[in-house]
């Protein structure tokens, strides 16, 4: 990779030299500033030479000097000189990007009164890093970052005191380099990781144009700002190192005006403390569960929380949150393994410790795990918040609140423990580039998930059902994503496959469907995916359809730890579904070769073994073939599986023999007579007959499901023609302006597609209030060189360009200037 990266070039680098050295934990002080759009404040690292530390040189490892700036005590002329002056110093290198550094100095812990207790427990103790002689700070550190789990409150205690110490005055200064993707630290005369200070400091501020945070304001026109999470991560938000490897803790402290909310990936539901002589609240959360630096999650706003006492309950009673739910399936011998017939299977042997009341197997470093705590094991509603801008509370109130425990207990009954012990939910600003983000302990939905208020039908309001679904697709990353990450983040299908295969299987059990309409709901959405793919597969790059990118090199990094993320800095990847609807479709292939219900009982088995832990494909797919070794003798093997599925782009042969099954179904079969219905009109209203038609008969008025009548607008946009008339007894029929966005985004596209000038305010409402799926609508919009629609795509993106996303805004300008 060369010094200068092109920020429009396709790859992400990761430049931290995790194999060097390692963050084990962060500590932010922060504050927010809402009339400048910055954040300011301190952040600590604490640091632990790396597993290559004793390996090589360090001088000129480091990235280039870019474009960068340069501080030192004594400022160089040139930038080029901080490779010149290395004089073969350890260069700690930080993924960094937007941010104004003013100061790194290392911090002098051995004046912290309370960490001195530490070092008489050290005292005979053989140091797991081998200090240099009379590096008692490095000691201090080190027993610090090595307190066991059941001593996390006072290493969280002794953290925030180290992070306040005074600035070393060892005599030695650190200096700093700053480029486009790294921060560079080095401390003079400092020739090891070993020798490298251990807590820094660094004093900084974000940029209001980084690509880690959204400044924006909220439905109700309120300031706020939260992190975007992607394509870039944390990097704007504060110094870190992004590669997975690099899992850590943190805590953080933030201030922001009164009357803002802070939301934060904590483990805590913190409480704002007031201070008066600022004006300003102070909140304070913490993790204890080593996670990489992405996940970190921040949200600041005037958000409302939704209240419980007064909401309507769509399932009956509401739930407590330690309350339990009989759903399908839950307690069927069929459907479930006995943990103990699997005991002594090869993937438990090796690198386990086993703990806690349950006899729990745990193959992860040392952290207060919930899979060890009897009570985690019955607590199948986990503690929950909702927070909206004050004008989207009651729908929030009336559609999130009665799914939420819903979909909480039928994840437990489908994964197990739940990961984490509380979580938060808010509804995001409308430039929210998608429909949901998963963090730990918070979750991101877009306002596209809520619909109109309708009638409820079976117990179920149909138009819930984007809303039920995206909650069960995040909640699945409590597993898949956050508790198991993937250790290449090119392999994304690892965890968006996973979620979107789980979100079907945990949303029929919140729903509480039988065993036939849970096949019947299934068949019906991966019709609608295959379609889906089908057309994306057409319509893309050949590069951008292989789900394991780097084949063999996944996982593979430089000696000093760097890598890149393959085509993370391609806008149009943000919006493309291959690694959801790819991977969905290898789990249901794999399923389909193991029996549905002993597939899902193996996803039991995974995350037992795996929590806490980062993955590669084979990992999962070399368990599951040794828990079914029948499997490999009938020619189920790993390399088949990556030669069809992850190495190459296209469509697997069994996608395209499956495909068929899927159209001949009864929900499947009663969409297509409706279209039949649709199109026999519409040749009416074309042949000119003068009198007034009847509406027609509609067996799915009142009871159509969101998912078929998706498949029908889809079905009806294959019609070359259809008239005005058609159209507007279509809209009526289905009050499809009170449909979910999946609905209405099909709506539209009739709408473009023929022209109907009528509706065309019903696209524009889309493009402005649903911007996590409008952005292809832009696309159809231009394409007919049309005069009025081509002046409505550039109307709207007028209006919004301010607070679209950056990564949505780029590929609209592409298609609309």
């Amino acid at each position: 990779m060369g010094d200068d990266v092109n920020p429009d070039r396709d790859d992400l680098p990761l430049r931290a030299n995790t194999s060097h050295i390692l963050v084990r934990h962060y500590v932010l002080d922060l504050d927010i500033h809402f009339h400048t759009q910055v954040i300011t404040g301190t952040l600590v690292l604490f640091l632990e030479p790396g597993p290559g530390a004793g390996e090589g040189a360090w001088a000129g490892e480091g990235p280039g000097a870019g474009e960068g700036d340069l501080y030192t005590a004594q400022p160089s002329k040139t930038a080029d000189s901080w490779e010149d002056e290395s004089n073969g110093d350890f260069t700690l290198v930080l993924d960094c990007c937007d941010l104004a550094v003013s100061k790194v100095e290392e911090l002098d812990v051995a004046s912290v009164l309370d960490l001195l207790g530490l070092l008489e427990e050290v005292r005979g103790e053989e140091s797991v890093v081998e200090p240099q002689p009379g590096s008692q700070s490095a000691v201090l550190i080190q027993r610090l970052i090595s307190l066991p789990a059941t001593q996390w409150k006072k290493q969280h205690h002794l953290y925030s005191q180290c992070s306040r110490a005074p600035a070393s005055e060892s005599g030695r200064p650190l200096v700093f380099h700053t480029d486009r993707w790294s921060l560079q630290v080095r401390h003079r005369g400092t020739r090891t990781p070993q020798e490298f200070p251990r807590a820094l400091r660094i004093c900084y501020e974000t940029k209001p144009e980084g690509g880690s945070v959204r400044w924006t304001k909220d439905q109700d026109n309120r300031s706020c700002v939260y992190t975007a999470g992607s394509p870039i991560n944390n990097r704007a938000l504060f110094p870190c190192q992004e590669p997975p490897v690099a899992m850590s803790t943190w805590q953080a402290r933030v201030r922001a005006p009164r009357g803002c909310v802070v939301l934060l990936s904590g483990e805590n539901q913190a409480e704002p403390t007031h201070l008066q002589e600022t004006g300003l609240c102070s909140w304070d959360y913490y993790v204890t569960m080593p996670m990489p630096a992405s996940t970190f999650t921040l949200a600041v706003g005037s958000w409302s929380l939704v209240p419980t006492a007064q909401q309507t309950a769509l399932f009956g009673a509401p739930h407590s949150h330690t309350g339990s739910l009989d759903l399908p399936f839950a307690a069927s011998p069929q459907f479930m393994f006995e943990r103990s017939a699997l005991k002594d299977e090869k993937h438990f042997e090796s690198g386990c410790t086993v703990s806690g009341e349950n006899n729990v197997s745990c193959c992860h470093v040392d952290y207060p795990c919930r899979f060890t705590e009897a009570s985690a094991w019955s607590q199948r509603i986990i503690p929950h918040r909702v927070f909206a801008p004050p004008s989207l509370v009651p729908k929030a109130q009336f559609q999130i609140l009665p799914l939420l425990p819903r979909c909480l207990a039928a994840a437990h009954a489908t994964l197990g423990v739940h990961p984490f012990p509380r979580l938060d939910i808010l509804i995001v600003p409308a430039g929210f580039s998608s429909l949901g983000m998963a963090s730990p302990h918070i979750i991101f939905l877009s306002q596209s998930v809520l619909c109109g208020e309708r009638d409820g039908v079976g117990g179920v309001q149909p138009g819930l059902s984007l809303c039920g679904s995206r909650l069960c697709h995040e909640l699945s990353h409590s597993w898949f994503g956050l508790a198991i990450g993937a250790r290449d983040w090119t392999e994304e299908w690892i965890s968006e496959g996973f979620a979107t295969y789980l979100e079907d299987v945990i949303w029929a059990r919140a729903q509480q469907l039988s065993r036939t309409e849970t096949d019947e709901q299934s068949k019906l959405k991966a019709l609608l995916r295959w379609r889906r793919l089908s057309e994306e597969l057409q319509n893309s790059e050949d590069q951008l359809q292989i789900l394991r990118p780097n084949m063999e090199s996944t996982g593979q990094v430089s000696e000093s730890g760097s890598s890149f993320v393959k085509h993370a800095l391609n806008p149009e990847k943000n919006f493309m579904q291959v690694h959801y609807l790819k991977g969905y479709f290898l789990l249901r292939f794999l399923a389909s070769k193991v029996e549905d219900e002993r597939f899902l009982s193996f996803f039991k088995l995974f995350v037992m073994k795996y929590h806490g832990q980062l993955i590669l494909s084979q990992d999962f797919l070399q368990m599951l073939l040794e828990t079914f070794p029948d499997k490999e003798r009938q020619g189920l093997t790993l390399e088949a599986i990556h030669a069809d599925w992850l190495d190459r782009p296209g469509i697997p042969k069994w996608l395209f023999e499956g495909s068929a099954a899927w159209t001949q179904t009864r929900l499947v079969e009663e969409v297509k007579a409706e279209v039949v219905k649709w199109i026999g009109l519409n040749q009416s209203v074309g042949r000119g007959r003068k009198r007034k038609r009847a509406r027609p008969k509609v067996n799915l008025d009142r009871v159509v499901t969101p998912e078929q009548l998706v498949l029908l607008l889809e079905l009806l946009l294959e019609e070359a023609e259809l008239s005005v008339t058609s159209l507007c007894t279509i809209q009526r029929t289905y009050n499809l302006q009170e449909q979910d966005a999946e609905v209405r985004h099909r709506w539209c596209e009739l709408v473009v597609k023929h022209k109907h000038t009528e509706a065309y305010h019903d696209v524009e409402h889309f493009l402005q209030h649903d911007q996590a799926m409008g952005v292809y609508l832009y696309g159809e919009l231009m394409v007919h060189e049309d005069a009025r629609q081509q002046a409505l795509a550039r109307h709207c993106l007028s209006l919004l360009q301010d607070e679209m996303d950056q990564s949505a805004r780029r590929v609209v300008e592409e298609m609309v200037l």
